[in-house]
C-alpha cells in the first residue's frame, strides 16, 4: 500500500486463514524514491513467539516491496538473514529463498488485498524477506543439515504460533526426512541430544543429512516415517528418554512423561532377574540406576528395554518397510543397551562380530551399537 499511497497503515492489519486478522505495530518502515516516485517500500516487525520455544522470538522481520520487471508477476527474494535452498527435498527448488509455500500464498493474498482496496492490481512486485541477524540465529537451527543455507527459513501454515507446540522442531524433523530421501540416504539416525548423535555420527558412519534431530519428538518422527520411509532406522538415545517410548510414549519429555519403575522392574523379571534386583529396579531414582544393579547382577535390562522399545517403535510404523535398531546410551555416550533387526551383533565401528564399541569417551563398551538381536542379551561391562 505505501508503494502506491507513500503512506505506511500503523498498526498494519494483515489477513490470516481462518478469518484471522491481527493487527502488528511497525517496527521500521523506509520509503525508496528516485526523483518524486516511490520505487520501494520497507515495513518491518518484531516477532513475539509468546510462550513457544523459538530462537527467533524478538527477531526483526523486514519485507521490502519494490517494483519488478515488466511481465514478472510477483518474485520472492531473499534478503540478509534469509537462507537459500540448496539441496533437494524441501517444498522448494534449489536456488530459491527459502520462503515457504504457505508463507508466500499469504504474502501474495495480502498484496492482492491491499492493491484491490485501491482499486488496482498487483502487478509486477519484488518482495524481499530479510531477518536482522538471520544468519547468526540459523547457526543455532537445523538449516544448514538440511541445505538452507545463509539464513533462516521462513515457515508457517497459519500465521499463528501456538504455545509449546514447538511446531518449527517438528516441522524440521519432517523436512529432514524429506532431505535424505531426496539425497538418497537409506539410513538414517533419530537421536535424542547431541551425545546420542555423537554416537550415531561414530558408530554408524552417517553424514549430517541421515541424522534427524528427534529431541523428544518420538511421535513425529514414526508418524512421518509411517508414509515417508527410509530402508533403516536407528534411534538412539538415552536410556531413561527410550524407556519411555518403550512403554508407549510418543513424547518424550520430562515434564510431558514419566517412566513407570513397575513396568521396568516386570521387564527386568522377563529377562532373569530374581526378585532382590526387581525390587531394586522399583525402587531406583533413575532409570539407568536401575540398568546399573542389572547389569552388575548380570542381567541385560538395558537391551531388554532397546528391544521394548524397538518393538513399540515397529508397532506405530505398522506396515512400513523401515529395518529398525534401537540404540541406549548413557549420559557419556556409553552404549547400554541395542536391539536390532539383524543377528548376531556386528559391531557398527569395526565390523567384526563381538568387538567393543569405542564410546567416545575414553574407554571401551563391550555393547554393540547395530547388531545386537531383538531378544536382550547379558552384556557385560555395559
Amino acid at each position: 500500500m505505501a508503494l502506491v499511497t507513500g503512506e505506511f497503515p500503523d498498526p498494519v492489519t494483515i489477513e490470516l486463514p481462518l478469518g484471522r486478522t491481527p493487527a502488528f505495530a511497525l517496527t521500521a518502515e523506509r520509503l525508496d524514491r528516485e526523483g518524486d516516485a516511490v520505487v520501494a517500500a520497507m515495513a518491518a516487525v518484531t516477532k513475539d513467539a509468546g510462550d513457544d520455544p523459538d530462537v527467533t522470538h524478538g527477531a526483526v522481520v523486514r519485507a521490502t516491496v519494490r517494483l519488478g520487471a515488466p511481465g514478472s508477476g510477483i518474485v520472492f527474494a531473499a534478503g540478509p538473514g534469509v537462507g537459500t535452498v540448496t539441496l533437494p527435498g524441501l517444498p522448494l527448488a534449489i536456488g530459491e529463498p527459502a520462503i515457504n509455500p504457505g508463507p508466500r500464498t499469504q504474502i501474495t493474498d495480502n498484496l492482492a488485498a491491499a492493491a484491490s482496496a485501491l482499486g488496482r492490481e498487483v502487478g509486477d512486485v519484488v518482495v524481499q524477506v530479510a531477518i536482522d541477524d538471520g544468519e547468526e540465529l540459523a547457526r543455532h537451527t537445523l538449516n544448514a543439515r538440511i541445505g538452507v543455507l545463509g539464513g533462516l527459513s521462513v515457515l508457517g501454515t497459519t500465521g499463528v504460533v501456538v504455545p509449546y507446540s514447538c511446531s518449527a522442531w517438528i516441522d524440521s524433523i519432517r523436512r529432514g526426512i524429506d532431505v535424505a530421501r531426496a539425497t538418497g540416504q537409506t539410513h538414517v539416525a533419530a537421536c535424542t541430544g547431541s551425545t546420542s548423535e555423537s554416537v550415531a555420527r561414530q558408530a554408524l558412519g552417517l553424514p549430517d543429512v541421515a541424522l534427524l534431530d528427534m529431541g523428544d519428538f518420538a511421535g513425529a518422527v514414526l508418524k512421518y516415517l509411517r508414509t515417508h520411509p527410509v530402508p533403516r532406522l536407528t534411534i538412539v538415545g538415552g536410556v531413561a528418554k527410550l524407556a519411555k517410548l518403550a512403554q508407549g510414549h510418543l513424547d518424550l519429555h520430562s515434564a510431558r512423561s514419566a517412566t513407570d519403575h513397575d513396568q521396568l522392574a516386570a521387564l527386568a523379571r522377563e529377562v532373569g532377574a530374581g526378585e532382590r534386583v526387581v525390587t531394586a529396579v522399583r525402587e531406583a531414582s533413575t532409570v539407568l540406576g536401575a540398568v546399573e544393579v542389572c547389569r552388575d547382577a548380570g542381567v541385560a535390562l538395558g537391551d531388554a528395554v532397546a528391544a521394548a522399545a524397538r518393538r513399540e517403535v515397529v508397532r506405530l510404523l505398522r506396515r512400513a518397510d523401515i529395518a529398525v535398531t534401537v540404540v541406549c546410551i548413557d549420559r557419556l555416550g556409553a552404549v547400554v543397551g541395542s536391539a536390532a533387526h539383524v543377528t548376531p551383533p556386528i559391531d557398527a565401528v569395526s565390523g567384526v562380530r563381538g568387538r567393543p564399541c569405542q564410546d567416545g569417551a575414553g574407554g571401551d563398551r563391550s555393547a554393540t551399537i547395530s547388531g545386537a538381536p531383538d531378544k536382550p542379551q547379558v552384556v557385560p561391562g555395559a
